[in-house]
């Protein structure tokens, strides 16, 4: 749309369904070109992107033709049907339902890149669990703990 201008980053986190370590190390950087090609698609930019065994951190500027909603269930869609079309599991890949979107101003750039970059080193000292309760706590979002993904410990 002529004369629109915006500044919009996004910091999505999704997890695999029941929160299993399917993301192996072997295809993950396939797995995050496949997620990168739909975000390029829909004219946003990944500035960073990490998909831990079983959760994915997406760093994205976001493109105002397209909402969060509808990027990240094409990114989740396009993921999902790549890895049970390419990879040999004992049963259906899937992305467990919604996922979390965090937004950031270009200062926070640098900063939040390095930190989805940095996922391994950042999950030596912290579960997934307590980083994401962490980050809705960070970002005053309400939430209910019963719906907040499948919790398998």
């Amino acid at each position: 749309m002529a004369n629109t201008y915006t500044q919009l980053y996004l910091q999505f986190v999704f997890a695999v369904r029941g929160r299993e370590n399917l993301i192996k190390e072997s295809f993950r950087e396939e797995l995050e070109k496949i997620m990168c090609g739909v975000i390029n698609r829909h004219e946003c930019k990944t500035y960073a992107i990490y998909c831990n065994p079983d959760h994915t951190h997406i760093f994205v500027g976001m493109n105002p033709n397209i909402s969060p909603s509808k990027l990240i269930g094409q990114v989740k869609s396009a993921s999902s049907k790549w890895m049970n079309d390419k990879l040999i599991f004992c049963k259906i890949f899937n992305w467990q339902k919604g996922f979390g979107a965090f937004t950031y101003s270009k200062s926070h750039i640098d900063k939040v890149v390095k930190y989805v970059l940095n996922q391994p080193i950042h999950h030596r000292k912290k579960t997934f669990k307590d980083e994401y309760l962490l980050i809705l706590q960070k970002f005053g979002v309400d939430y209910d703990p019963k719906y907040v993904f499948e919790w398998y410990e």
